[in-house]
């Protein structure tokens, strides 16, 4: 079986989908490994590290991928009508594993389907307990959430921690952060270390005990729909007008009085919610410093601009695009093991055979398309599984729980 690493062609990528641990662990497993030229370069991981590690190197994608059995990226390909027709160079029965945005890039997913191409969309990984090493979700976000931070500590004018000094007293950063995931749990971790003072806001209630075992205060209005504003899967679910409002009322009063906030607010799916108006933005001290981390998504702050730091009544609003990729090194080494631990398991050892089990539910729950057809129940007229089946799951430790843990 042979395994294609292509190289990330999209702007602001500098990710690869593979580290020289899983070229090896792949070629262990029996996989011939093909890693196209310079992919690794914008991560620092040079070709000659890939071929010590037991990959072969191509000169083209078209050779990187000829003969593939499975095909890895870290966004999918670019199709006809974009940039360039990476889809193209892929043949039918060939598998494709990457982020794909399946649920709302309609285009690519009929693009693939009508190619043939068996596609897996590891955005949709399934939050259960075994899957937790999957989730490319979680281990992008949690640098972006780190990464947020540090991007908000470069763009502001003072300290974050108090210090006292003979010159008098340096008082702390007061710090926010919008959205309580992954992303949001690493910011609070982070900007407490650097010794801010940390309030944090989301919808969900489990978060309020996460957020509060980090040393943050929780801000939220715990109203009876707050009580029931979680999905089965651990998800926000979108809000009524009456309590989007109600919440606004409240974060605009908090924000008034915020250094610094941290925007990671996402629904799977769904435009990001618009947490912070103009009217907000206005509120704040000369000074103060937004990051908005949803603005590929269309933003939480309604003055944020994708791949720009704009300001606004003295306001810095940083709209930096693919946060992750800030930090490719370790990005990548971490989605590279997410493949690598979905993959593992289907490749059978003896034949070299791909196998698609799917009673499997990292299969099931990521399968897009298949010998043509849009097969995933979300993108179908299937019937998703009910919500007392996923409820009935043995509870996941999460990879909020799994920064809580080593957090300060």
């Amino acid at each position: 079986m042979k395994i294609a690493i292509l190289k990330e062609r999209r702007p602001h990528e500098t990710r690869v989908a593979a580290s020289a641990e899983t070229v090896k662990k792949f070629s262990d497993l029996g996989a011939e490994v093909c890693v196209e030229k310079g992919a690794g370069q914008g991560s620092s991981i040079p070709d000659a590290e890939f071929k010590e590690a037991g990959a072969t190197i191509a000169a083209t994608a078209a050779d990187t991928v000829s003969g593939a059995d499975i095909v890895l990226k870290v966004q999918r390909p670019m199709i006809a009508g974009e940039k360039e027709d990476e889809l193209s160079i892929l043949s039918s029965g060939q598998s494709l594993v990457c982020q794909m945005n399946a649920l709302t890039d309609e285009k690519f997913v009929d693009a693939m389907a009508k190619a043939g191409i068996t596609g897996f969309a590891m955005e949709l990984m399934p939050r259960i307990s075994r899957a937790q090493s999957m989730d490319v979700l979680s281990s992008q976000s949690n640098l972006s959430g780190y990464k947020a931070v540090l991007d908000a500590a470069s763009e502001f004018g003072r300290a974050f921690p108090m210090m006292m000094t003979a010159a008098g007293t340096v008082p702390p950063a007061r710090v926010l952060v919008m959205g309580a995931g992954v992303a949001g749990l690493q910011a609070i971790a982070t900007a407490r270390r650097l010794g801010a003072v940390v309030s944090a806001t989301d919808v969900r209630p489990a978060t309020k005990e996460q957020v509060e075992s980090l040393g943050a205060t929780f801000v939220a209005v715990e109203d009876e729909e707050f009580a029931q504003a979680q999905t089965a899967g651990g998800y926000a679910k979108e809000m009524s007008d009456a309590y989007k409002e109600k919440q606004a009322a409240l974060i605009a009063e908090t924000i008034a009085k915020q250094d610094i906030v941290i925007c990671t607010a996402l629904i799977p799916g769904r435009p990001a919610p618009e947490l912070i108006d103009a009217k907000m933005v206005a509120s704040m001290k000369p000074g103060s410093v937004i990051v908005d981390l949803a603005v590929e998504s269309g933003g939480n702050c309604a003055l944020s601009q994708l791949d720009k730091v704009v300001q606004k009544n003295g306001v810095k609003i940083v709209g930096h695009a693919n946060t992750p990729s800030r930090v490719a090194t370790d990005a990548s080494r971490l989605f590279a093991k997410n493949l690598l631990n979905f993959l593992s398991p289907l490749i059978d050892q003896e034949n070299g055979a791909f196998n698609i089990d799917m009673e499997d539910e990292t299969v099931s729950g990521t399968l897009v398309t298949r010998g043509g057809e849009i097969v995933h129940p979300m993108l179908t007229d299937a019937p998703e599984p009910a919500a007392e089946e996923v409820a009935d799951e043995e509870p996941a430790d999460t990879p909020e729980e799994e920064v809580a843990a080593t957090a300060d």
